[in-house]
């Protein structure tokens, strides 16, 4: 019985190192090397297969030098406007929806998840709700930061990103909806885009509902009051 136990403890340890190894080496690999795919790439892909639809998987890597400098400002005033100043999170804003949520009990869950969360959870894992998920979200959130830096935590998000029907990314996204490269979105573009990520199957930039044009008019409005990134200073 103690052979047993000792054996299983050993077997445990051993997992657990050879676990946190992999993801290491992962980030690490990750930092220079475009991701090849995502997990909720592979569950959109085979849930057009089940439906009967035709599988759509447009990605198209593009380096953060070659996308318009108004899409990364657009990106942090709508979804993240502490992404400079926070080592990946940001706990004011997970307090304050916090309260929400216990406000409004029954109803849509409020999130507070940064970009640095929202590319951990894309690049590294599984598209799911779960308390077990969310831990390991906290864990490659920290990896990330620690060892990316914010321009490549922004290069991967914009990249990677679910940007409309098996549209990944914002090269993919620009050609769909506005027929130009992502360097050549303007401001006005850049905002449309970023109001329709959190829900980028329902909206679309190209044909913004008033709901998406009122964000659009906020977004324009905010990104001069949000601090630019030291490596985004350049002139819009």
């Amino acid at each position: 019985m103690k052979r047993r136990l000792l054996f299983i403890v050993r077997f445990t340890i051993r997992l657990m190192l050879g676990l946190f190894l992999f993801s290491l080496l992962l980030v690490i690999i990750y930092r220079f090397v475009p991701p090849p795919f995502t997990f909720l790439m592979i569950q959109r892909c085979v849930e057009q297969k089940l439906a009967g639809k035709e599988m759509k998987l447009h990605k198209d890597w593009v380096p953060l030098e070659e996308i318009s400098k108004a899409v990364p400002l657009a990106v942090i005033t709508a979804e993240d406007q502490k992404f400079e100043e926070h080592m990946g999170f940001d706990f004011e804003a997970i307090e304050k929806a916090q309260q929400y949520n216990e406000r409004k009990k029954g109803k849509k869950i409020k999130g507070a998840s940064t970009i640095s969360q929202q590319t951990a959870k894309n690049v590294f894992l599984w598209p799911a709700r779960s308390y077990i998920r969310k831990g390991f979200e906290v864990y490659f959130t920290f990896l990330i930061e620690l060892l990316w830096s914010k321009e490549r935590i922004m290069e991967i998000y914009l990249n990677v990103i679910e940007m409309g029907d098996g549209v990944y990314g914002i090269e993919s996204a620009s050609h769909l909806y506005f027929r130009k490269p992502a360097s050549k979105l303007s401001m006005e573009e850049a905002a449309l885009i970023a109001a329709c990520l959190p829900n980028p199957l329902r909206w679309k930039p190209s044909v913004p509902s008033p709901y998406i044009s009122k964000k659009k008019r906020w977004i324009l409005r905010n990104m001069k009051w949000v601090v630019r990134p030291d490596w985004d200073k350049k002139s819009l």
